[in-house]
């Protein structure tokens, strides 16, 4: 429903260049928005006129008019004076709001429409049916953007996006939970998973900048049908979750760059214990000091370089090597050998996998 607050800045601005006051009622009698000083009148007065077959009514200096959506009657508009222009303001008056009652109503079921959508709550033929009534193109490249901050779900991160993308240009936002702010991005023709990224990194540069928000922002992958929006929505719940698990370094994940991440992820967390059990047995190194996790992580940036690791980390090689064989002594893997390596990477990934699963138990 529209709002008390847009009505009155509707009349007011009709006011202020026409100088006719103007008053809106609810069907109850009671004031919705004026210009001057309005009393509530008799709910039977306004009963009668509302069930009446006249769209308008004179009463002394007050032309009383009758406020649609389609042929049900919303409100009553008040125009008052005694000259030939008062009914004539009055008509446009009661012309402006019904526009913005089928704007604000439009608005409201796109909203509903997209979440429905993002939900698989839709029979394909309720998506083009729906989509066409609402003026939604239904074949356009779209992918969704999830958009989450390290504070609770306020308007603040909701209009920040509205300033920067417009439905008007096939973009929307909307959300289904109360963790995190949607984006359904409509893409040109020529724009591809660089444009993405380019958008993502804006999404989270922009937050930062004008309101200190500290957000994670992920996206799925790119859909070319309305009924396939869905798809790229589960896929940026996906990266989002694969990317605060296995990349938590990074602020923007992409469902179609997750790696190996992602396969972890799918994986039952029984064959995860078994996995880990094979590997380390009742060594788990589920608390690996901080030392030890930035020399096994730069070790494996540069390649299993010990020469160049140890330069970056500001060592000795002696000292690098030390750290590399007590890890072997604790793990039994070799972390200089290729396939000790890559066995070693993705048991850390499982291990951390296995944590965030216990934490949701929580």
């Amino acid at each position: 429903m529209i709002s008390s607050q847009v009505i009155r800045s509707s009349i007011e601005e009709l006011k202020a260049i026409s100088k006719v006051d103007l008053s809106v009622w609810d069907l109850e009698g009671k004031v919705v928005a004026a210009t001057f000083e309005s009393e509530e009148i008799e709910p039977s007065l306004i009963a009668g006129f509302a069930d009446s077959p006249a769209d308008s009514q004179v009463i002394g200096a007050h032309h009383l008019m009758k406020v649609l959506d389609e042929d049900e009657v919303l409100y009553i508009l008040d125009a008052r004076g005694n000259n030939e222009d008062t009914y004539m303001l009055g008509k446009i008056a009661v012309s402006q709001l019904q526009h913005l009652i089928v704007a604000y109503k439009e608005r409201y079921d796109r909203n509903n429409f997209f979440q429905n959508l993002l939900l698989d709550n839709m029979l394909l033929v309720d998506i083009y049916n729906k989509a066409k009534k609402l003026h939604i193109e239904a074949a356009a490249k779209r992918a969704v953007f999830l958009i989450e901050t390290d504070k609770e779900k306020d308007s603040t991160t909701t209009e920040l996006l509205n300033g920067m993308f417009s439905n008007q240009v096939g973009d929307y936002i909307t959300a289904v939970d109360e963790n995190n702010v949607i984006l359904i991005k409509e893409l040109e023709p020529d724009e591809d998973y660089a444009r993405l990224d380019q958008i993502a990194h804006i999404i989270v540069d922009m937050m930062n900048m004008e309101a200190m928000l500290n957000v994670r922002v992920a996206y799925g992958t790119i859909v070319g049908e309305l009924k396939e929006v869905s798809k790229s929505y589960k896929e940026a719940k996906m990266a989002l979750d694969v990317g605060k698990i296995f990349y938590a370094e990074k602020k923007v994940t992409a469902y179609n760059t997750l790696g190996i991440g992602r396969l972890i992820y799918q994986l039952p967390i029984n064959l995860c214990r078994i996995f880990i059990d094979e590997i380390f047995g009742s060594n788990i190194p589920s608390e690996l000091d901080e030392e030890t996790l930035t020399t096994i992580n730069k070790f494996f940036e540069n390649n299993l370089n010990v020469s160049e690791t140890s330069r970056q980390l500001f060592v000795h090689r002696n000292t690098l090597v030390y750290r590399i064989e007590k890890l072997e002594a604790n793990t039994g893997l070799d972390i200089r050998t290729f396939e000790d390596a890559l066995t070693f990477k993705i048991a850390l990934m499982v291990v951390n996998y296995m944590k965030y699963l216990d934490s949701l138990e929580y």
